[in-house]
């Protein structure tokens, strides 16, 4: 690996009943850049797609009926899931989120230990936090 090369060690992966329509919510509700979509076997699913998050960062969606055969993960659309987003403007990004079906589930605020942010829930009830706190692992 070079000295310029970063691998992105964790990636949060969600699977949604509508893969495309969790597409469309998280690149213009949330800003993500799709990067790479491959279909399943049903028509219209997704067998896995990654999505970039800026700064860095990212996540993987696919659909529940990805597979001809129904699996373990599948199980995941039948409970919410989290994912946290650093964003240094989320004033903004939160009207965009709405705009594009989020629900508010926190609103927007400042916390004690210094960020400001707040949580909105997709379209299929998945619960997404956007805050400016970094975290403190460099």
């Amino acid at each position: 690996m070079t000295k310029n090369e970063t691998v992105i060690g964790v990636w949060p992966t969600l699977v949604y009943r509508d893969g495309q329509a969790a597409l469309k919510f998280l690149t213009e509700g949330l800003g993500f850049t799709l990067v790479a979509s491959y279909p399943g076997a049903a028509e219209g699913s997704i067998a896995h797609a990654e999505l970039a998050w800026p700064p860095g960062g990212g996540v993987m969606v696919s659909s529940a009926d990805r597979n001809a055969e129904p699996n373990e993960f599948d199980k995941l659309t039948e409970q919410s899931q989290s994912v946290y987003l650093v964003h240094d403007a989320p004033d903004a990004l939160l009207a965009q989120a709405i705009a594009a079906g989020a629900t508010i589930v926190r609103e927007l605020r400042d916390e004690d230990y210094g960020s400001r942010g707040f949580s909105v829930a997709d379209p299929e009830g998945n619960l997404w936090s956007v805050g400016t706190y970094r975290g403190e692992i460099r």
